[in-house]
């Protein structure tokens, strides 16, 4: 997870089209011939597209963005130190 990256996919795209991202890269993953190094990659994408997607919520929801992404990254640094 990177709080710029999430930031940029937030604020350059739509949660429409990162959803269409999210399943292609999901897709992706299933496809056996895939590595365990592409996995990784992709798993990393994942995460930072569903937090712009958090976000964009959060937002709609009138949240300052500043805010959504620092919740965002509270929250996932939170459940890492469980």
């Amino acid at each position: 997870m990177k709080i710029p990256v999430i930031r940029q996919l937030f604020e350059n795209s739509t949660p429409e089209n990162l959803e269409a991202t999210l399943t292609v890269l999901e897709a992706y993953c299933e496809f056996r011939g895939v590595n365990e190094q592409e996995i990784d990659v992709a798993g990393e994408l994942i995460t930072n597209i569903c937090g712009a997607l958090e976000v964009h919520e959060s937002v709609k929801s009138g949240m300052a963005e500043r805010d959504a992404l620092n919740a965002f990254g509270q929250k996932v640094m939170g459940s890492i130190d469980r």
